[in-house]
């Protein structure tokens, strides 16, 4: 992805259903859970470079003794220093008693992280905030074992005041900027209220049913009670991903299904899907069970799961980002005119490989037809030069873009920083006929287009090919997103702007304070939540229109070269991705009445020069 977003979160769940002398006489070690948590959240830093945490839960701890342990970090390598942060302890340890590792005993009773209940999070900062106190887990500590609560997700909420409120807590500051500690509270209130009719053995289905349907936002959550239950629990469209595996030693649950077949050798129908509304409840004596919290909705999970977040690993989403790649053939083949011989194919590194494969082999397939008509044609006047030259073609296909991985925009003043972005990414000289070819280079979406404009085309231009075409294997992004990506400013958005620019070409500015005016009313009103007025915006133009003024707007004014902007179509991206149907930053179709709250304070936002979040 040129234009880097802050998106998603990663949770990661282990609990453990044996004994540590079971794992160290079976694998050799009694660090066993921390291994496999630690590869868990390795294998989905893909969400979150911001910060990392990981709480323990320890089982039949002696009153007195601490059971609840909890260390985050904000570190450049977050997950590497927790973990080595652990590992110190043992070394420690094993210094003044060289075969502790060997007594599982005295290993729990001296390593504070090694509890029979994992829980880790990986952290994207969805409001820019990267100090330690954002990083999940939370905690709240009470004395009574069953009273202590960790909690960690992958979520946005969009209701925190209301949520405060109903708890009859005043937020502190930190608070307002949390949703997880809005969460927490009213889950900690619940428990609370169960643990004061049900001591030490809460009903933890009950709480959650009480306590989730207060939360509107797209939502996956994990937590951990002092007294060793445990949960995970997603919302009821779906829109934030979770799995699960169980065997009859561990109970693991991730954001990601690649994470966990890897982690734990596993095939793909052993591990499951966490589906929406449902809970996975892990009680202290080991047992576990699927239950209903929430009543399942239409489901609506993210799509752009499957365009770039998730690792492509999984086996369904390489299809589909191959899928999408191929859809987008029919509207490149139209822009070169079919021309294939001067046409050469890249992509921008490194998240739209994929989807490059996908788009070369729909060239690729394109070509054969022609090649094979083309034989057809000739009758019985075929020669080896004539056949040798035809059955040779082939879509010509190079490394144009590289991203140098170490550059560092650290100068400020905006001139020399303009200077710096240029930079990030490098070309490969030689690859071009000067003229002649059309470079046709895919990304897997564009946000912002200022990565584009300010290096990638300025770039592209220098190679001077006769056209260069902008590929999307995402629709265009023209609403915020509320539940877990940090897309929540319009005016960020190039497609936003494009619509902009061609209403004032159209000399419809007028309309933008009419919208504006209906907007505040509704907000007068209470009524913000009903409608999206924003795609009054989007109203006026094609979809071809859009595209074409982005084309203009990430066009530097040096640049002579002509440059076109494809996206994939909506119809095509639900033909590539057809579980993950959630599409709202491309269609502003809000799974929830949050998301039309949100979208119409973001253009009141936008009107007022506010740059803030619209939630």
């Amino acid at each position: 992805m040129s234009d880097d977003i802050k998106h998603e979160c990663g949770l990661a769940f282990i609990r453990l259903r044996k004994p540590f002398s079971y794992y160290l006489q079976q694998y050799g070690t009694v660090l066993y859970g921390l291994n496999k948590l630690y590869l868990l959240m390795e294998k989905q830093h893909n969400r979150g470079q911001d910060g990392a945490g990981v709480a323990a839960v320890k089982l039949d701890v002696e009153p007195g003794y601490p059971f609840l342990h909890r260390i985050r970090s904000n570190a450049n390598q977050p997950i590497v220093d927790i973990f080595s942060r652990i590992h110190t302890d043992l070394q420690e340890l094993e210094k003044y008693q060289p075969d502790i590792a060997k007594h599982p005993g005295l290993m729990k009773g001296h390593i504070p992280y090694l509890g029979e209940l994992l829980l880790g999070h990986l952290r994207y900062g969805t409001q820019g905030k990267n100090n330690l106190e954002f990083c999940h887990p939370f905690i709240k500590r009470h004395t009574i074992p069953s009273r202590n609560l960790a909690l960690a997700g992958n979520f946005n909420l969009v209701n925190t005041d209301e949520l405060f409120a109903l708890v009859n807590i005043e937020p502190g500051e930190f608070q307002k900027q949390s949703d997880l500690a809005a969460m927490m509270e009213v889950i900690h209130h619940f428990l609370m209220k169960e643990d004061e009719a049900s001591p030490a053995d809460p009903d933890i289905t009950g709480i959650l049913r009480k306590a989730v349907p207060l939360f509107d936002g797209g939502f996956t959550v994990g937590g951990m009670v002092g007294n060793g239950d445990a949960f995970v629990f997603r919302d009821a469209n779906g829109i934030r991903p979770a799995y699960y595996y169980i065997n009859d030693e561990l109970i693991v649950a991730a954001s990601e299904r690649s994470a966990i077949r890897t982690v734990f050798n596993v095939g793909e129908n052993e591990v499951l899907e966490l589906m929406p509304g449902m809970g996975l409840i892990a009680k202290a004596d080991g047992s576990v069970s699927i239950e209903k919290i929430l009543e399942p909705r239409e489901r609506r999970a993210c799509s752009f799961e499957r365009i770039y977040f998730s690792r492509g690993s999984d086996e369904k989403i390489y299809r589909e980002r191959i899928a999408l790649g191929y859809n987008l053939s029919e509207q490149i083949l139209t822009a070169i005119n079919h021309d294939l011989k001067n046409t050469i194919f890249s992509f921008i590194p490194n998240t739209a490989e994929v989807a490059f494969y996908g788009l070369w082999k729909g060239m690729d397939d394109y070509l054969k037809q022609v090649v094979i008509q083309r034989i057809l044609s000739w009758g019985t006047d075929v020669t080896e030069e004539k056949l040798s030259t035809m059955i040779n073609r082939k879509i010509r296909i190079e490394k144009i873009a590289i991203k140098d991985v170490k550059m560092r925009t650290f100068i400020t003043a905006d001139v020399g920083r303009n200077e710096m972005v240029q930079h990030v990414y490098d070309i490969t000289y030689g690859t071009v006929q000067k003229g002649a070819d059309t470079l046709v280079v895919i990304d897997d979406s564009i946000v912002r287009g200022t990565t584009l404009r300010e290096s990638i085309v300025r770039m592209l231009a220098r190679l001077e090919p006769k056209k260069i075409i902008v590929v999307s294997s995402a629709p265009q992004i023209r609403y915020p997103d509320c539940y877990g990506i940090d897309m929540s400013k319009l005016g960020d958005f190039v497609a936003f702007r494009a619509a902009i620019e061609l209403m004032k070409d159209h000399g419809k500015e007028h309309c933008l304070q009419e919208l504006y005016n209906a907007c505040k009313e509704l907000s007068r009103t209470g009524q913000l939540h009903t409608e999206n007025m924003v795609r009054q915006v989007y109203k006026p133009f094609s979809t071809e229109e859009i595209s074409d003024k982005i084309a203009q707007l990430i066009t530097p004014p040096e640049v002579k070269t002509p440059v076109q902007v494809i996206y994939q179509t909506i119809e095509s991206l639900h033909l590539a991705c057809p579980t993950n149907t959630g599409d709202w930053y491309f269609t502003g179709n809000y799974p929830t009445p949050g998301g039309n709250r949100v979208v119409n304070k973001a253009f009141i936002n936008y009107m007022e020069g506010k740059n803030v979040r619209g939630y």
